[in-house]
């Protein structure tokens, strides 16, 4: 993956992050949060699920629910072509529940950026259907948006692709 230059100052606090795309934007998802990114994979489909959860993947004998951040975004589902990737994330909605693997379909998953994560700003809104959205920053591409991986699945996702996830975190 290539690592285009970054217009933000060298800072000690620089993270790395993969950049993906969902129609026009541009999207920063911090390294940290990924396990591995995987070309496509064939999934075991959920009956019943929201129509932006691809399947469930078997993940080394565990079964590890899959998301397509271009259908959850509302721009139709990603498409199969060799530069959309699977990226497996460390997801944990709730400190007391404990770490899943969770899979995201990414499109255009080709490149990876150091930026300072203090270098993203508030973009000013509230959407609470999209509490994964982060903040913003502009860099020589243009303005690119952080995922938050712990806010990426609502209660009702969350009770559906990990029931038992969701009977550890009630009180």
């Amino acid at each position: 993956m290539a690592e285009p230059a970054c217009d933000a100052p060298a800072s000690a606090a620089r993270r790395l992050y993969l950049l993906f795309r969902i129609g026009g934007d541009r999207y920063a998802l911090d390294a940290g949060d990924i396990v591995e990114v995987l070309g496509l994979r064939v999934f075991k489909q959920v009956p019943g699920a929201p129509h932006w959860v691809a399947g469930m993947l078997d993940r080394r004998g565990a079964a590890v629910p899959v998301i397509d951040m271009s259908a959850l975004a509302g721009a139709g589902a990603a498409a199969a072509v060799t530069s959309t990737r699977l990226a497996v994330v460390r997801y944990r909605a709730d400190p007391r529940a404990g770490e899943r693997a969770l899979g995201l379909i990414l499109e255009q998953a080709t490149e990876t950026v150091h930026y300072d994560p203090a270098a993203f700003q508030s973009g000013g809104l509230d959407n609470p259907d999209a509490r994964y959205l982060g903040p913003v920053l502009s860099d020589a591409g243009g303005m690119v948006q952080a995922v938050r991986v712990g806010d990426l699945l609502p209660r009702e996702a969350r009770a559906l692709l990990f029931p038992a996830a969701a009977d550890e975190a009630r009180p």
